[in-house]
């Protein structure tokens, strides 16, 4: 059978064929699912053949009759057939379809071949659509019999059978039907919507080999696939492949410039911007909304808007999408009174109100910082309005109380969301449920888990099992913990993600088991998970913990060479915290300054740590030199808790030092500070070097503040 399906295809155009347990003789109710090849062989040796049906043969010719009726009426989609009185099986349509292909014509088939498929009944029979084809690639008509292979990758695609649809298109070929790039473009499209992007892209690949060559929309399904998949050097690579003949259309665009904000790449949607206007096409409303909201989701709100003064310079109106980005931009990075300003714009404009996404966002952003009693205003005002809030509201809502600790009024909402018409969903149930666990509440929140998601006919999520595991985690039930992630592992509705993997191995890093971490690490990467920069965080702050760099030093090799992932202060930190405590400051300072130099500011843990090591090495000189890539605000800072550190200790002489430094920048010395450090002269008997300084201070500080 494999010879036979393989006939005529180039040796890499081999797919492979799964078979089904159905009978191709036999009746089915969802479809026949038989091999290509055997569906052909079966097929030609019964066309045409009328007595396939035994006794109902008149039946079949008052059917035929009843079709070239309607057909000559001018009813050209068979409305007026009487499907319900007609009896028909699976095998009868096939007959049918090949009896008024060849006495009637092709195009009396082809209606009576699109009543059937419009019924259920006949819409999976795979025999139905080969002879119907064949029929028509025997009446010399490819173009409808190609339309017919494409109502096939249709249907198919709707209950999961895309493989066997394509295999079947590409072995139609071997019975006198030519490939056609538009039914491959549909076969990529399919696939492509069905979740195998690995599929579309052998087909993609294998389009010259099989004499076709990919057109612009072969292009864009692919670049839509792959933008789907993240993949972002797959993406880079077409549009390179075909930078002068490749037009991206608005739609292709808006994917591409979501994978782009996701990843960071702004400078590369500004260049696809520049690509599209040189090509004709001008990016439009929906393209840049999709960027102001992917700078706004990465924290880039200034960037944002920005790019609403160059949209507006070239004529495009925001409209109520585009102001909803920028609030929630707003709200996610605290400014949450500019964007009720903003809020307050839509609600005076005349030409955009705010909608139930606009109100959602504010009472999000509000709930954020804890001003519970704004968002429940916004809550009223909406209705006020006639604006019904959503279940994402109410949650929203929810989620702030349960924060606040206020599960009472929580409990409250869910009762109100029925008198909505809406039912708490399962993001409800997991604010409620993490309220709850913070409350210590943990068995409460097991008991709304049975009562109000099992119960109700919810199914628990990544996010419900990652809520009672960091429960647990907290709790040192580290046992309690891995039965819910083996349970969680073991569902087909909510397989672990990487930040559950992360969960666990941050848990197990601190409770110094940082090998069980790792274990877990390994375990997400054999199955095909891509780690975070906190995942990688955790293991580096675990080894370091455990008093063991250079293992620390690994991973952020592997973070960093391996897998791409750029880590941030924070990883910075944990690793220089780790160096410093082995004396392995040569190595501490270099990553500080490629910390610096990748634009982060270092936590003050890691520049004062780092800073008081050198101190202690009686080299000043270099403390002071990565204290002076820092910023004024932070460079004060840091000097005032390492001079107290160091006046602390008793080391008056260097403490000195950066005292000097700060009255250099900041006349009003901190009195602690210096109330440390006069402690510090007076205790080794440095009177002239606290009087020196006193000097200096006293337009600053208040001699009050000495301590004798």
């Amino acid at each position: 059978m494999w010879r036979i399906l393989c006939r005529g295809f180039p040796l890499a155009r081999r797919f492979q064929i799964t078979p089904s347990p159905y009978s191709l003789l036999s009746t089915p109710t969802d479809g026949d699912g038989s091999s290509p090849s055997h569906a052909l062989s079966i097929i030609q040796q019964q066309q045409p053949n009328h007595a396939l049906i035994g006794d109902s043969s008149e039946a079949v010719g008052s059917v035929c009759s009843l079709v070239c009726r309607s057909y000559e009426d001018g009813d050209r989609t068979l409305k007026s057939l009487p499907i319900d009185h007609l009896s028909l099986s699976p095998e009868h349509a096939v007959t049918i379809v090949a009896a008024l292909a060849e006495t009637e014509g092709s195009m009396v088939a082809l209606s009576f071949f699109h009543w059937t498929i419009s019924h259920s009944k006949f819409r999976l029979f795979m025999r139905l659509y080969i002879t119907t084809a064949l029929s028509l690639v025997r009446r010399r008509n490819p173009r409808k019999a190609h339309e017919v292979m494409r109502c096939m990758l249709g249907s198919f695609a709707e209950v999961g059978r895309v493989k066997e649809a394509i295999d079947m298109v590409f072995e139609m070929r071997n019975q006198g039907l030519p490939l056609s790039l538009h039914t491959l473009n549909r076969a990529l499209r399919v696939a492509v919507d069905s979740g195998f992007i690995d599929l579309a892209e052998r087909m993609f690949d294998e389009l010259p080999d099989n004499g076709l060559l990919p057109d612009s929309y072969s292009f864009k399904t692919m670049l839509v696939a792959y933008c789907r998949a993240r993949r972002v050097a797959d993406v880079e690579r077409l549009l390179l492949r075909e930078s002068s003949s490749l037009i991206v259309d608005n739609v292709t665009c808006t994917a591409i410039v979501g994978l782009y904000c996701e990843r960071g790449y702004f400078g590369r949607v500004c260049r696809l911007f520049e690509r599209m206007r040189e090509s004709g096409v001008t990016p439009n409303l929906i393209n840049y909304t999709a960027f102001i909201n992917g700078l706004c989701r990465k924290g880039s709100v200034k960037r944002a808007f920005e790019v609403l003064e160059e949209m507006v310079a070239k004529g495009l109106r925001p409209n109520v999408y585009t102001h909803t980005v920028l609030i929630d931009g707003l709200c996610r990075i605290g400014w949450t009174e500019r964007a009720f300003r903003l809020f307050l714009k839509l609600v005076r404009s005349e030409s955009y109100k705010p909608n139930v996404r606009t109100y959602t966002a504010m009472i999000c952003g509000y709930c954020r910082e804890g001003k519970i009693n704004r968002a429940e205003m916004l809550l009223t005002r909406m209705r006020e309005q006639g604006i019904a809030p959503n279940a994402n509201t109410f949650t929203t809502l929810i989620d702030g109380h349960c924060k606040s600790g206020n599960l009472d009024r929580a409990f409250e909402l869910m009762e109100e969301m029925p008198a909505e018409g809406l039912l708490p969903n399962i993001c409800t149930y997991n604010a409620v449920m993490d309220g709850l666990c913070k409350k210590g509440r943990v068995h409460e929140a097991y008991k709304l888990l049975e009562l109000g998601v099992v119960a109700r006919g919810l199914k628990a999520d990544r996010v419900t099992y990652t809520i009672l595991m960091s429960e647990h985690c907290k709790r040192d039930d580290m046992k309690r913990a891995m039965d819910l992630f083996d349970q969680m592992a073991e569902s087909t509705d909510s397989q672990p993600d990487i930040h559950t993997y992360t969960t666990l191995i941050a848990a197990f890093c601190k409770k110094r088991r940082t090998e069980d971490g790792e274990r877990l690490f390994e375990r997400a990467l054999s199955i095909g998970l891509v780690p975070t920069k906190q995942t990688f965080t955790a293991l580096i702050s675990g080894h370091c913990r455990d008093g063991n760099a250079s293992s620390a030093l690994k991973v952020f090799e592997r973070m960093t060479s391996e897998h791409g992932c750029a880590p941030d202060s924070v990883t910075y930190g944990a690793l220089i915290s780790g160096l410093c405590k082995e004396s392995r400051l040569e190595e501490a300072k270099t990553l500080y300054h490629a910390m610096v130099d990748r634009g982060l500011v270092p936590c003050e843990v890691s520049r004062v740590t780092l800073a008081y090591e050198y101190c202690l090495k009686e080299e000043p000189e270099v403390a002071m030199a990565l204290l002076d890539r820092l910023e004024k605000k932070a460079w004060i800072r840091t000097a005032n808790v390492l001079t107290r550190k160091l006046s602390c200790r008793g080391d008056a002489d260097t403490a000195a030092l950066f005292l000097r430094r700060l009255l250099e920048k900041d006349r009003n010395m901190d009195r602690i500070t210096f109330t440390a450090f006069v402690n510090a002269c007076y205790g080794c008997g440095k009177y002239s070097l606290a009087s020196e300084l006193l000097e200096r201070t006293t337009e600053g500080v208040s001699t009050e503040m000495v301590v004798a």
